[in-house]
């Protein structure tokens, strides 16, 4: 039986993974000039995060779920169409947004941009929306993978908040430089990543009456190609986007290292 407290767990780890876009809106304001380095270290290391415990925890955990409901054979087959599933479900998502408005587009939020005021704003809210969308889902797969394994989920919403910092910084550069306000920008920021709250609200609300093991281990399977979606969408070639090619990679190697770690000593 699921406790209130699970619940409640999962919840906050969502909203910390969403609201995470406001420390990128702080950054927007006050630096100068993008730290490329730290970035392209932080998004590498977000990739290598996602990309195994995607491969190593939560696809082994698909398996076993769906292969004592359906039989090795079915349940294999039901990972594989879940897996590719969820790539196919950002993906589309992905595409449905304008690229010059997509902050998963390489070389869309970078600091210190200049443009006239009612372009950037436009800009700046279209980004917000465009956040929005791609966080829904990320907040659903969030709050599940906390539900089920509240030790596990803390890597994954480590992942996702790292990876959503720059997301904040493209939402709140072009609207602080429309209206000179940084009240706007930071509020608009962290708007953009209430998705993934409301995403594990909607989560809650629609799939928690059907909920069981084969259901877990379908979501998994989803949420390992959600994840491996973004890695290698979104954040390795934004990492590498400035040239850093050996600074992404050791973050991807850094983040993999950690979470292996992780894995031996705490779960």
């Amino acid at each position: 039986m699921m406790s209130e407290g699970n619940v409640l767990y999962a919840f906050a780890l969502t909203a910390v993974a969403g609201l995470s876009t406001g420390i990128g809106g702080v950054i927007s304001l006050f630096a100068k000039k993008t730290n490329t380095r730290f970035l392209t270290a932080a998004l590498g290391l977000s990739a290598g995060v996602m990309v195994y415990i995607s491969f190593v925890e939560m696809m082994p955990a698909a398996a076993d779920l769906l292969n004592a409901a359906y039989g090795s054979r079915m349940g294999g087959l039901y990972a594989i169409l879940a897996f590719f599933g969820g790539m196919l479900l950002i993906g589309v998502i992905d595409g449905l947004v304008p690229h010059e408005d997509n902050p998963h587009e390489a070389g869309n939020w970078q600091v210190g941009e200049r443009d006239s005021g009612e372009r950037l704003k436009r800009a700046g809210i279209l980004t917000a929306l465009a956040v929005g969308i791609h966080n829904f889902p990320e907040g659903i797969a969030t709050f599940v993978s906390a539900l089920r394994d509240p030790t596990a989920a803390i890597a994954i919403v480590a992942a996702i908040a790292i990876h959503n910092i720059p997301e904040g910084i493209a939402v709140a550069t072009p609207i602080y430089h429309a209206t000179g306000s940084k009240k706007k920008a930071l509020l608009w920021s962290f708007l953009s990543g209430m998705a993934e709250p409301l995403g594990a609200l909607m989560g809650w609300l629609i799939l928690m009456p059907f909920m069981s093991d084969a259901l877990y281990g379908i979501l998994f399977a989803a949420i390992s190609g959600i994840m491996i979606f973004i890695s290698f969408d979104e954040l390795l070639p934004n990492a590498q986007q400035y040239g850093e090619h050996h600074v992404a990679i050791g973050g991807v190697i850094t983040g993999m290292a950690i979470m292996a770690v992780s894995l031996v000593m705490f779960l």
